[in-house]
């Protein structure tokens, strides 16, 4: 009877497409998880008075296909419109995949953008609208009387506020005599906390209508009004 030897070269074969598909599937375990996009968790359409930071950070997220944070991954951020900063300008995504970033406005542009990219996507866009000074308030002090050559009794108290009665932090009052004499105790001064100057105001020396003018920013000049009597 004929004898049947094993076919050593199909055995062979076989083990052989064994290993490569093992060594394939191990790289494939082994290489990195794309990024499929980039979501914005927190920050987006945030509304702050121009050249100050956000009240909120902006928060980033890189998913997979299926939408799970990925960590270890780089996002990087730059500024789209409107100018201003952006810190860090580049992170790599915490465990749940997120970075975490603080946004200064630029300086005069009422819409804004931030930019958050990732290798192999488009960017993702992040809106903020800058708050501008919009109006000047005399809250206090206007339209008084003292004697000549005298400080007013009341003080002159301004206010700068912004689109929705924001009060803009910080930005510098100029005033200006225009008529009458005097002087004002600061002359220029910048805003605190509540959107506010106080100064105090010193008649001319002759008896009559006192006038100055209040500069902010771009505005149109605010005129402040008082009387020296005898």
């Amino acid at each position: 009877m004929p004898i049947h030897r094993p076919h050593r070269p199909i055995v062979g074969l076989a083990i052989a497409c064994a290993l490569v598909l093992a060594a394939a599937c191990k790289k494939d375990a082994t290489a990195p998880e794309a990024v499929a996009g980039i979501v914005v968790v927190q920050g987006a359409d945030q509304a702050a008075q121009v050249g100050r930071a956000l009240p909120v950070p902006v928060i980033l997220r890189a998913v997979d296909s299926t939408g799970r944070g990925i960590s270890g991954r780089t996002i990087t951020l730059v500024i789209g419109t409107g100018g201003g900063t952006v810190t860090p300008t580049a992170a790599e995504t915490n465990e749940l995949g997120e970075v975490s970033a603080a946004w200064t406005l630029g300086p005069s542009a009422s819409q804004q953008s931030l930019l958050a990219m990732a290798p192999g996507l488009e960017p993702v866009t992040v809106a903020a609208t800058g708050i501008s000074p919009s109006q000047v308030v005399i809250a206090q002090g206007n339209n008084q009387s003292a004697r000549a050559g005298t400080a007013l009794p009341t003080q002159i108290v301004i206010r700068v506020l912004g689109a929705g009665n924001v009060p803009m932090v910080g930005v510098p009052v100029a005033l200006q005599v225009t008529a009458g004499g005097g002087s004002f105790t600061p002359q220029t001064a910048s805003t605190n906390a509540t959107g506010e100057v106080t100064v105090r105001w010193t008649l001319g020396t002759v008896a009559g209508v006192n006038t100055a003018a209040v500069q902010v920013w771009t505005l149109d000049p605010v005129v402040l009004s008082a009387t020296g009597t005898p």
